[in-house]
């Protein structure tokens, strides 16, 4: 497949290396946060706004610079079982990417001298934190997605650092229960990745990319992808217990018959289409449960 084949717009091409069943891992942790400044009364909607479209232009030139840079170090192979990848298949030039990056990047630079001007240096701080890490993830001399890393890097920035980010900006401090909020987004955020890495494991060991499912192998995986999924429902219990919220914070418990069939497609499937079903699956429970939680923190 190639950028002249017409079964494939340009325009088409660009939302595929968007990755748009990737999003809900921008939205949810930014739903969490509004919902605990809402109930903290420190609730603003224009810093609310954004910080998720902060999260969003993250998200997307983060999957632009993997798409690049997996492309150059050979992780990108006509074996891999995942989506296509449109820098490998010459749907979208190396430097046409790399202006796509910069272009997104530069988008989310302008939308932090926003949230810089409200939020001031701590602010400024975790957005350089976060381009960066969405660079070096899979581009630098120590791409950390390479090296095993990718997953505690992924919890603390699209777990911790977005939910307390978007509270942050609204209502300029931060308590525990904020931090403790945020941990399930990062967890089933994380869960998303360790799919992925579950189904390229083969074709990552070939190219050199050690993630921690290379490392791992299939069942070690299988069991974090577990323990991830079992440690979100548990969090809420401690928001209901320790910090007093509603008891309808345990509302993202309904959603255990889905995560219940997941987890059950991890332990079973080792195809590519199943597992890239499952990590679809997973993105949707991810964005399922913040809202929920969500939903059930802003009652008083």
């Amino acid at each position: 497949m190639t950028a002249s084949n017409p079964a494939v717009s340009p325009a088409r091409a660009w939302i595929m290396a968007a990755r748009p069943k990737t999003l809900p891992a921008a939205l949810a942790p930014v739903l969490v946060g509004t919902a605990l400044a809402f109930h903290d009364n420190a609730f603003v909607l224009l810093p609310a706004v954004a910080a998720l479209l902060g999260a969003l232009l993250l998200q997307i030139g983060s999957n632009f610079a993997n798409d690049y840079f997996d492309f150059f170090k050979g992780a990108d192979t006509a074996e891999r079982l995942g989506p296509v990848r449109v820098t490998a298949s010459g749907l979208i030039s190396p430097s046409q990417l790399r202006w796509g990056m910069v272009a997104v990047f530069g988008l989310a630079a302008l939308d932090g001298l926003y949230l810089i001007q409200i939020g001031s240096w701590p602010i400024l701080a975790v957005g350089v934190a976060s381009i960066l890490a969405a660079l070096l993830y899979t581009g630098g001399p120590f791409p950390f997605g390479y090296y095993g890393l990718g997953d505690i890097f992924v919890f603390i920035f699209f777990g911790l650092v977005a939910v307390c980010g978007t509270y942050f900006v609204q209502a300029l401090h931060l308590t525990w229960p904020v931090v403790v909020a945020a941990v399930p987004p990062g967890l089933l955020i994380t869960a998303i990745l360790v799919v992925n890495n579950l189904r390229d494991i083969e074709t990552d060991a070939k190219a050199g990319k050690r993630t921690l499912a290379v490392m791992l192998g299939r069942a070690g995986t299988r069991q974090e992808y577990a323990i991830l999924i079992v440690a979100a429902y548990l969090i809420p219990i401690l928001l209901w217990l320790a910090f007093d919220y509603h008891l309808l914070v345990l509302l993202p418990w309904l959603t255990m018959p889905i995560a219940s069939k997941l987890l059950g497609n991890v332990m079973q499937k080792i195809d590519g289409p199943s597992l890239n079903a499952t990590l679809a699956g997973t993105a949707r429970l991810s964005l399922l449960f913040s809202l929920l939680l969500a939903a059930g923190i802003v009652i008083r």
